[in-house]
């Protein structure tokens, strides 16, 4: 073998050897760069005779161009080599999971789903939904309530007043739903058939108490309206809202300005390990306030005492759904946690219905 042939194998198994572009390219220097092994040869062809000249140049040139072949070559191979392991490492897996979608990712408010809850049972018995305004005056929230100036029941209320006006007469924020109740007496004739839900406003800040809270109020008037229709209405309306066959009730004697007889009333429960069962167990619970409305309020909503009667009942949106879903603090309601909301809020399409299930 001669030299040349030599060096051509040498040269041909560096480059089969390189390992990327980079020791390809000291190959190729180091064999046709200017001072590379090749081009050296060539240039002694200056020195020889013709005819040595015509045959090692023509050996010369075609290890050369062997040399360019197998450098075009290897160079293909490493950069395909190359792009195989960018791609690798730069991959990305299509077969993750999808984002939940909005419908599936948000979550309803347990306040928004008892709201739903209580709307739809009663509803159901042909109660339509009455609203006011969260600002109110004194006239409406106490005064036709039967709550006389000075009363000692107007400071029960704690009640976040505005400033005076000229004639000293001062706005405030309600402090019940009741007023509701006046606006609806004033603005339609009997009979009457309302709830009112809304935001309440009072003075107090607790574990079972907000200066800002939600309440629920019923309100019927007729002519031959009495007690017995609003037991049924409240046993029917506990039965639906908590979702269980039967349930006990114990009504007592209390005091309202608004009603009279005024009655609180109590559900039976069991308590065990932290929870509350209802329609089973010895225990009791006051729930809400209820009675027949007051003559002097029928009077001053010109609605004629002697002609007409109602009865009325109010309760705690907030702590319905307390007791329902298991909630302990009444202020993580109104904490705005996302991580709460996620476990105790609904997805936004589980719309209560009677009869596929309040809750479910």
């Amino acid at each position: 073998m001669s030299d040349l042939d030599s060096l051509q194998s040498q040269i041909l198994s560096d480059i089969a050897a390189a390992p990327d572009e980079a020791a390809l390219e000291a190959v190729r220097v180091s064999a046709l760069g200017k001072k590379g092994a090749i081009s050296a040869l060539l240039a002694t062809l200056g020195k020889m005779s013709p005819d040595e000249r015509k045959t090692q140049g023509a050996a010369i040139n075609r290890a050369k161009d062997a040399v360019n072949e197998a450098l075009t070559a290897r160079r293909e191979v490493l950069k395909a080599a190359a792009l195989d392991a960018r791609l690798a490492s730069e991959t990305l897996d299509v077969t993750l999971p999808l984002r939940d979608a909005p419908a599936e990712a948000g979550r309803i408010h347990p306040l928004s789903q008892v709201w739903d809850e209580l709307t739809t049972i009663f509803a159901d018995m042909g109660f339509a939904v009455a609203e006011g305004p969260d600002i109110e005056t004194d006239d409406y929230n106490f005064t036709r309530l039967n709550f006389p100036e000075g009363h000692p029941a107007r400071e029960m209320h704690d009640t976040f007043f505005f400033n005076p006006k000229e004639d000293n007469s001062r706005l405030l924020l309600r402090t019940h739903t009741s007023p509701v109740q006046v606006r609806t007496m004033l603005n339609q004739k009997p009979p009457i058939r309302v709830i009112c839900p809304g935001r309440t406003y009072r003075i107090d800040s607790d574990a079972t108490h907000t200066p800002q809270f939600h309440q629920v109020e019923g309100l019927v008037i007729d002519k031959g309206s009495h007690l017995g229709h609003l037991k049924w209405i409240l046993h029917e309306f506990c039965k639906a809202f908590f979702e269980v066959d039967r349930i006990n009730m114990r009504f007592r004697p209390s005091f309202f300005p608004f009603t009279e007889p005024s009655l609180e009333v109590d559900i039976q429960c069991r308590r065990d390990k932290g929870e509350i069962r209802f329609g089973e167990g010895e225990d009791w619970l006051e729930i809400l306030g209820c009675g027949m409305v007051h003559p002097n309020v029928l009077a001053a909503c010109d609605i004629d005492p002697d002609v007409y009667q109602g009865f009325a009942w109010g309760m705690g949106i907030d702590r319905i759904a307390m007791l329902k879903y298991g909630i302990a603090d009444l202020r993580q309601l109104f904490e705005g946690d996302v991580r709460w909301l996620n476990h105790y809020g609904f997805k936004p399409l589980d719309i209560p219905t009677l009869a596929g299930g309040l809750s479910s």
